[in-house]
């Protein structure tokens, strides 16, 4: 009498299962744009960022991530929201704003740092595969360049946005490593809301490399245009502007993707900060160059598997950042430059679009192999991306308050007042830039 009985039971929690499983794919279908741009974030230049803060000061930095968090979330929103509601990446909206000599200024500016991090990115991973394979890392890295490049000329759009997506689950191995090395916990809360660091010239230095390595200008960009690559790949949608009726679906999905991204990245930060501050700063290794010298020191600490899981990570997140850094430069040249831009179009039908992605890629290969300090380098990026954010990141907030662009999809009171504190907060880093 009892077997019908266990036989229903069984599929009920069958079925219970498989409708569990059913919405987390659908969630995770879901997310796009905001999910690739906050993995984005986390590439090998920020992975050594966040290690040398955890690595110098232990867990006192992780207040930052909770301070970071919905300044960026909202400034992210506010790029996407352009391009969804305008069907116009940032540079184009930019050029309404302000005079098209500065807009090109910026995006000068722009493409120099972002060749400056792919040229530090493709070091960091032709290392790390060196320590984890012995494969040398010279032709490591012209292997991961054209491997990059190869991708985005020839992967037609849905399928090439796919792969992003899913590279963005390797980021899940720096959650991994925390299981193997020894937490302090009561430390890292601690870290999250009290923190007791020195208020010298270097811990102001770590924190605004932090800002500026989290709310970076070729995320704005990257997400605004993969915005309006979606509208153009689909015939059924608009502008947010000319097809109001698209709106409700558009923003939940805006808000839900954007939000869930820029938590991976900064759960992402955490899990790195905590990680090297348990490991690297507990015995006294304060000081990190690039993150591929983070994953040979984890070694005897941590033992293979965290030295295992760090090395091949940091290739991961570089073959997500590559195409992200190359591309958000080339969609603010080809936008404000009026050219046929996006990832949907042949090399031949976008000459000059694939033109930058090309030039900023192979001219950051080049950097590896030129006698240039990459910290030095890195050092100078961040500069620029920090100058480069503040006028870029006013004209969005502008652009994002004008009816006349945005029709009655202007920001929310909430959105304006979070995207104005983040315009104010790195507003204050480029300052403390040059003070320092």
């Amino acid at each position: 009498m009892t077997a019908p009985f266990d036989s229903a039971v069984s599929r009920d929690i069958t079925e219970k299962s498989h409708g569990r499983g059913a919405r987390r794919i659908a969630v995770f279908k879901r997310l796009g744009p905001g999910l690739v741009t906050g993995a984005a974030d986390d590439d090998p230049s920020g992975i050594a960022t966040y290690a040398q803060a955890g690595a110098h000061f232990g867990y006192n930095m992780l207040w930052t991530m909770l301070l970071t968090y919905p300044l960026m979330s909202a400034i992210q929103l506010v790029s996407a929201r352009i391009g969804r509601v305008t069907g116009c990446g940032l540079a184009s909206n930019m050029g309404a704003i302000w005079p098209k000599p500065l807009v090109l200024g910026l995006v000068f500016l722009l493409f120099v740092a972002n060749t400056i991090n792919i040229g530090a990115n493709l070091a960091a991973m032709g290392a790390s595969a060196e320590l984890a394979t012995g494969m040398p890392a010279p032709p490591a890295t012209v292997f991961f360049a054209g491997f990059s490049l190869t991708l985005q000329m020839l992967l037609p759009y849905e399928r090439y946005a796919r792969y992003l997506k899913w590279l963005t689950l390797l980021l899940l191995s720096y959650v991994a490593v925390l299981f193997a090395v020894h937490v302090d916990w009561a430390a890292a809360a601690k870290g999250l809301v009290m923190p007791s660091f020195p208020l010298t010239g270097e811990s102001f230095t770590v924190i605004v490399a932090i800002l500026g390595t989290t709310i970076s200008p070729y995320l704005f960009f990257w997400q605004s245009s993969q915005e309006v690559e979606e509208i153009d790949r689909k015939d059924s949608t608009e502008p947010l502007k000319w097809a109001p009726a698209q709106a409700p679906e558009a923003l939940s999905r805006i808000r839900l993707d954007t939000f869930g991204g820029m938590a991976v990245s900064n759960i992402v930060a955490i899990a790195i900060m905590i990680s090297t501050a348990a490991t690297l700063h507990a015995t006294g290794k304060t000081e990190i160059g690039t993150a591929a010298d983070v994953a040979e020191a984890l070694r005897p600490l941590a033992g293979e598997f965290a030295f295992i899981i760090f090395s091949l990570g940091i290739i991961g997140t570089g073959l997500l950042s590559i195409p992200v850094l190359a591309g958000s430069a080339a969609y603010a040249f080809g936008e404000s430059q009026g050219w046929k831009c996006g990832l949907d179009n042949k090399p031949w039908e976008a000459i000059g679009f694939y033109s930058v992605i090309t030039a900023a890629t192979l001219i950051g290969l080049g950097i590896e192999f030129a006698s240039i300090d990459p910290i030095k380098a890195l050092f100078w990026s961040a500069v620029i991306n920090g100058f480069v954010a503040v006028p870029t990141m006013a004209a969005m907030m502008v652009v994002v308050s004008r009816r006349d662009r945005m029709k009655q999809f202007t920001a929310s009171p909430a959105m304006w007042f979070l995207g104005w504190a983040a315009t104010a907060l790195m507003t204050s880093a480029a300052i403390a830039m040059l003070v320092l």
